[in-house]
């Protein structure tokens, strides 16, 4: 009798634990699910993790808690555009000839004249979104897309199923003849409609974010959560404003109570769309990537937006407080909680990285143009990579005061070469992030080297120069 109850209870057991271990390996064959948050012109400083002590991210802390924050993470460009073609292909925004912002300035009497460029998104490129949906994924767009004037290059036509927000323009509409009031309902935006008076953009994103994670929490799902924040026109809710206004210190290096509110709006944002993930058990099986597609606006005059100290400069200019942004990523059970690390990244490793975690496969065509490196093996076991040395071109002038030039970093050193005057400026970032000493007097054999290096690459990829201007006026 006791030999047939042991059967009996051994039979149940085997059964339970055949049982659970069927369903752990189903649960391990389940896609991550991808949440690509992107702000538009967010600073290096702006975020409390990031050293402000002033704009309050609790949120974005607490990611940066839970995952890997890198510390020298750059975008592609100091201005939108191209650094969102290089995440969406995986490219330098040279190499795809996309290398300002579209519309870009016209500077008709410079003393260059800047070269033709690609003010759209090629639609032949296979984008990331793309890369995903093949795979099975249901794909959204929440926000900013800035992409091409068309139609045929939003985001519904370049591997998104769900498009909420994102078209032509870079920031939200403010204009009383099409009744559209920026940040605020009525939106003036063709692909979100208008939400009651007053309803505020980030907000109302939000909402159809959290809403797409609901309606897909039972298959894998790769989301874009591409801010309007904290771009122009600098607006926010009033009882965040004067939140800010109290806590404005004139000793302190930022100090705009709205643009504070601003970045607190985003904030909330992304702690909002981590709620909707943990409400529906879906943290554990999510690949988080947080960042910002240029260096904050610091204005001009008296409207001064954000100050991006220690660094120097801002959205426009190649020093490091135009292009080094925040670059958070988490991915369970590959990176680990409270990780600092210090290797240069740049925004085109986006796609190969998520290729890799999510184990998605791309034909080996796709695959070979790319021209970022994925960061697995550098998160897992902190293998550098095997590049030695990132770029950035651009032949542009912008208001901010840039004037066309290309850089290089490589190692601890930074190479700037501004072409109106054939100016070379040589830093070293890790004895001068503030970049105030030009050691390129000093150190010519290694601007020889950065310039040699520079000089390859820019003929590599057959990036487009500026010439001098028949119509120069002095």
């Amino acid at each position: 009798m006791k030999s047939k109850i042991a059967v009996a209870v051994f039979i149940i057991i085997f059964s339970f634990s055949c049982k659970e271990r069927a369903k752990s390996i189903e649960v391990k064959k389940q896609k991550p699910n991808v949440v690509f948050f992107l702000v538009d012109d967010l600073g290096y400083s702006d975020l409390s993790c990031y050293g402000s002590d002033f704009y309050q991210t609790p949120n974005i802390d607490k990611l940066a808690a839970s995952g890997i924050k890198f510390i020298n993470g750059y975008a592609a460009c100091t201005v939108c555009s191209p650094t969102r073609a290089s995440i969406m292909t995986g490219k330098y925004p040279a190499t795809i000839k996309c290398t300002d912002w579209i519309e870009g300035h016209k500077v008709p009497n410079a003393k260059l004249k800047i070269p033709e460029w690609t003010m759209y998104m090629d639609t032949t490129e296979y984008t990331m979104a793309e890369s995903f949906k093949d795979a099975g994924y249901i794909t959204g767009h929440f926000g900013k897309w800035h992409l091409g004037e068309k139609n045929a290059y939003w985001p519904e036509n370049n591997g998104f199923t769900v498009n909420k927000g994102g078209w032509a323009k870079g920031a939200p509409n403010k204009n009383k003849k099409m009744l559209s009031n920026g940040y605020f309902s009525p939106y003036g935006n063709p692909r979100l409609k208008d939400g009651i008076e007053g309803e505020y953009l980030t907000e109302r994103l939000t909402k159809e974010a959290c809403s797409f994670i609901e309606k897909n929490k039972k298959t894998p799902f790769f989301l874009n959560f591409w801010f309007y924040n904290v771009h122009k026109p600098i607006q926010a809710k009033k009882e965040k404003i004067e939140k800010y206004k109290v806590l404005v210190d004139d000793n302190k290096h930022q100090k705009n109570p709205v643009y504070a509110a601003m970045v607190e709006h985003m904030d909330d944002a992304v702690g909002k769309v981590m709620q909707q993930l943990k409400e529906n058990g879906l943290l554990d099986n999510t690949i988080i990537i947080f960042t910002s597609d240029n260096g904050g606006l610091v204005g001009q005059g008296e409207n001064k937006i954000t100050n991006n100290y220690p660094l120097k400069g801002g959205k426009g200019q190649i020093y490091e407080g135009g292009v080094r942004v925040p670059n958070i990523i988490i991915s369970p059970g590959v990176t680990k909680a409270n990780t600092v690390n210090e290797t240069p990244i740049i925004s085109l490793d986006y796609y190969p990285t998520l290729l890799e975690l999510a184990e998605v496969d791309v034909p080996v065509k796709v695959k070979k143009k790319l021209e970022g490196e994925s960061l697995v093996d550098l998160m897992t076991t902190n293998k550098e990579l095997e590049r030695k040395a990132i770029y950035w071109h651009y032949p542009h002038y912008h208001k901010q005061g840039a004037t066309p030039y290309s850089a290089i970093r490589k190692g601890d050193w930074k190479l700037i070469h501004t072409y109106e005057n054939d100016i070379f400026e040589l830093y070293n970032l890790k004895k001068d992030i503030g970049e105030k000493n030009n050691l390129v007097i000093s150190f010519l054999d290694k601007k020889e080297e950065l310039q040699l290096d520079l000089d390859n690459w820019l003929v590599k990829v057959n990036a487009q120069m500026p010439i001098l201007n028949p119509n120069h006026q002095k």
